[in-house]
């Protein structure tokens, strides 16, 4: 069965930037509508990123509109999130998703396969 895991958290000054790769083993990821999605202390999941299939649709969460960009890696076994400029309000544990269900899509019930996340801190 295919996993999923990510990499590439870590502690940034405000700022700075990340960028956080979501790895398959035992299958591609070119089969699955890929997305982000981030959990702050004390709050529900919020939708980050996502990505079709085919790699030609994208959507993005408000908050991070117009500073994160999703991407599909050119190996068909890794998703990436570029996050620059990077903000306190970003601190979160992301996680990665795929779904084989849909085109693409934003919701977190949709998606039936889920990586353990990986911490972001932003803070000086």
């Amino acid at each position: 069965q295919v996993q999923f895991e990510e990499s590439g958290g870590g502690l940034v000054e405000p700022g700075g930037s990340l960028r956080l790769s979501c790895s398959a083993s035992g299958g591609t990821t070119d089969r699955f509508a890929m997305g982000w999605f981030r959990q702050a202390p004390g709050k529900g999941p919020e939708f980050v990123a996502a990505i079709s299939t085919s790699g030609e649709s994208t959507y993005y969460g408000d908050p991070v509109k117009g500073r994160f960009t999703i991407s599909r890696g050119d190996a068909k076994t890794t998703v990436h999130l570029q996050m620059p400029n990077l903000k306190p309000d970003d601190t979160a544990v992301y996680y990665c998703a795929a779904t084989d269900g849909y085109f693409i899509t934003t919701l977190a019930n949709d998606y039936n396969y889920w990586g353990q996340g990986t911490q972001v801190t932003v803070s000086s």
